[in-house]
């Protein structure tokens, strides 16, 4: 397979908004528990990096409240736009390249952001250098190599041909330069990045409907690519959506491992 530039999962897609929603139902609860212990109050400065929809920004304008400051960035804010209200403001940003959209922030999150980034230690040093003096970073990022299956109990064919399609999806990924072993570097990344008191957990949903709203948009989404690529059929490809719609498969996702810190 020839290397093709861009992301995967395009924004631009109509169904990308189903992909956002099923994907804040399955990972906003982890998030929000991660950055409630974090300590987030009135008044706090924000800044929300890769922000892919409008959950975790809206969320965070809440717990700021109107003293506070939420800075959205996204290479693409087409799907953040709608969030651009006092205290959030939107900003088209690349991590990879430019400087944080401000400075002497008391947090910093991003999820899923790092892993579509080359330098993935220049853009966290770049993200704690956004920091003030004591303030926290949340960092969360999927690992799928951790858990590869899309079914765990691969016990008939049904499951078969569901593993096969997402070991199709993941060869895909790594075709566009995503380098998929993300999530278990964060914790070193942090330390190395010059944070204390580093802590990370992991979470693993198997069985959640979420997990098959999922599925089912991710599918639809990276047809065509797993067609032309002859990693499956149409064939395949209804055959297996029709199983997740029935309920007959237990479905899960990779890991997706949450890291957080101080600055000094």
């Amino acid at each position: 397979m020839t290397r093709t530039d861009g992301y995967l999962l395009d924004n631009r897609q109509t169904e990308a908004a189903e992909h956002f929603s099923a994907f804040a139902a399955l990972f906003d609860p982890t998030t929000f528990r991660h950055l409630e212990a974090l300590g987030i109050g009135s008044g706090w400065r924000c800044w929300e990096v890769g922000a892919g929809g409008t959950s975790v920004v809206s969320w965070l304008a809440k717990k700021v409240g109107p003293t506070g400051r939420v800075v959205a960035t996204a290479t693409d804010t087409s799907r953040i736009a709608p969030a651009a209200r006092q205290p959030v403001e939107v900003r088209v940003h690349d991590l990879g390249v430019q400087e944080p959209p401000g400075e002497g922030f008391d947090l910093v999150h991003a999820r899923l952001a790092l892993v579509h980034v080359p330098d993935r230690a220049q853009a966290l040093r770049s993200m704690v250098q956004a920091l003030r003096p004591g303030g926290r970073i949340l960092v969360e990022d999927a690992d799928p190599t951790l858990q590869p299956l899309l079914c765990p109990d691969e016990y008939g064919p049904e499951q078969q041909l569901a593993n096969r399609l997402r070991h199709g999806f993941r060869r895909l990924l790594a075709d566009r330069g995503t380098d998929l072993p993300c999530g278990r570097i964060l914790p070193r990344l942090l330390r190395e990045a010059g944070l204390t008191r580093v802590h990370a957990d992991a979470y693993f949903p198997v069985g959640s409907p979420a997990c098959a709203a999922l599925e089912s948009v991710t599918i639809r989404q990276i047809r065509d690519q797993l067609v032309t690529a002859g990693l499956a059929t149409d064939q395949d490809i209804d055959r297996h959506l029709a199983n997740v719609t029935s309920g007959v498969l237990d479905l899960t996702t990779a890991p997706m491992i949450s890291a957080w810190g101080r600055k000094p």
